[in-house]
């Protein structure tokens, strides 16, 4: 929108029948779609308002995906008036390179036009990574894109791979009261974020009766008539109703005939590029999941505006923040920004700790959501905000409170504003004045 705004004359090549790409048809939005309507029934299971009545609701996956195809169909509209508003041009079908500055777009009926343009931004996104020798054509082995076709509702489900997109469907499948094996190719749950953290997730999954395996990988994954069976490497055999491999992703890149224009790709699909989000190519840019870190949708929509800024003025004006947020959609959410304990143990950084206890808090009490916890790691000399890790319900929004203090400069970012502040009560908010306390009552 920046580029047609700045009066440049814009093409955008949709490979789908709608826009919106993968972060609003088969990532972001269907998954956390799925995620609210299976917390609203665990919700609804356990009040006891509810639940003392011998009334409890039941869904089914195949069920509950209703509501998140009304959520992509809202958010399809949205943005196609964002092009329709900037007199953006939409051309359907799928786009490769022929030259330096020529791609051919072929469309459904199977038709060829050519485009040329003086610069190009690849925005293509990421597929979730199927290895070669998975049968993802079987009925019952699916990827992160294939779930939301899932028909049947299995009693069983195995999911191999225990990152963001895997932990995510395990909540979903065990809030729907589905049998879930959850296999780690790692030692820990989100090896990633603070430790505490990845501990607080592992124990409320198990205590919600799921298996979780450890550091394990497959050997091979056998489709049988009626369900999957896993071999693992270390010996062991799973057998469920379905598998779903959710253990990396690929950059969108493959189909692009780079090599026309001179590009070539990594072993993940992905592109290099500079501070511009220039590639080696000095007329073509790329943005979002095709050039790796952050792989983050948020993160995607501001390169869109760098690079909007690269193009016009010839540099960006502005970067990502440093500290940029981690929300990750499982019942309960965990929300962090900041450093880990772990990192500031390693840098030698003297550290304190603030703690507070949704089960102590009023408003989480009075909405019966007292699991979780909010913690807040600042420098015991000069009273900085270093870190903030979140677990519980809200805590992707709760985190953001904690972020606009930490992204202050100088006195500003220090934990003693929560305590000088007044929040409303009862919040959830307040959790940072209680972690302020605890954490100040700590220091001598």
């Amino acid at each position: 929108m920046g580029l047609t705004k700045a009066g440049l004359n814009v093409a955008i090549i949709e490979k789908e029948s709608s826009v919106g790409g993968g972060c609003t048809h088969w990532g972001t939005i269907p998954s956390k779609a799925l995620r609210h309507a299976v917390s609203r029934i665990i919700e609804f299971n356990s009040n006891p308002l509810f639940c003392g009545n011998n009334t409890s609701l039941h869904s089914t996956f195949s069920n509950i995906l209703g509501h998140a195809k009304t959520v992509i169909d809202k958010q399809t509209r949205l943005r196609q008036g964002f092009y329709d508003r900037n007199e953006c041009t939409l051309l359907y079908g799928t786009a490769r390179f022929v030259d330096t500055h020529s791609l051919e777009v072929t469309k459904s009926d199977g038709t060829i036009d050519t485009y040329t343009a003086d610069k190009f931004v690849i925005a293509t996104g990421s597929r979730p990574y199927r290895p070669a020798d998975v049968d993802f054509n079987h009925p019952r082995i699916y990827d992160s894109d294939s779930i939301l076709s899932l028909e049947h509702d299995p009693r069983h489900i195995i999911i191999y791979g225990a990152g963001v997109i895997g932990c995510e469907y395990a909540s979903i499948f065990r809030g729907l009261d589905v049998k879930t094996d959850l296999i780690n190719t790692r030692e820990r749950l989100l090896a990633f974020l603070d430790n505490e953290m990845s501990d607080s997730l592992s124990y409320h999954f198990w205590n919600s009766g799921m298996m979780i395996r450890n550091d394990e990988t497959y050997a091979k994954i056998e489709g049988t008539e009626d369900g999957v069976i896993i071999h693992l490497n270390s010996g062991k055999k799973m057998r469920a109703d379905c598998l779903l491999y959710a253990n990396g992703r690929t950059g969108n890149t493959d189909a692009l005939n780079l090599d026309a224009v001179g590009l070539v790709a990594d072993s993940r699909g992905q592109l290099k590029v500079d501070t511009n989000y220039q590639t080696d190519i000095d007329h073509v840019y790329a943005v979002g999941d095709v050039i790796g870190y952050p792989s983050l949708a948020s993160a995607a929509y501001d390169q869109g505006r760098f690079v909007a800024q690269a193009i016009t003025q010839g540099e960006a004006e502005g970067k990502l923040i440093e500290d940029i947020p981690t929300g990750i959609y499982t019942i309960p959410e965990i929300s962090s920004v900041g450093k880990t304990e772990q990192e500031l143990t390693e840098a030698k950084i003297p550290y304190e700790v603030g703690r507070s206890s949704f089960k102590h808090l009023a408003r989480a009490q009075i909405a019966g959501k007292d699991v979780g916890s909010l913690k807040i790691l600042f420098h015991r000399e000069t009273k900085e905000i270093l870190g903030i890790h979140c677990f519980g319900e809200r805590a992707a929004e709760i985190i953001h409170i904690g972020q606009a203090i930490m992204e202050q400069k100088g006195e500003a970012n220090t934990i003693e504003y929560f305590v000088n502040t007044t929040f409303n009560y009862p919040t959830m908010a307040e959790a940072y004045r209680v972690a302020a306390l605890n954490g100040l009552n700590r220091l001598f």
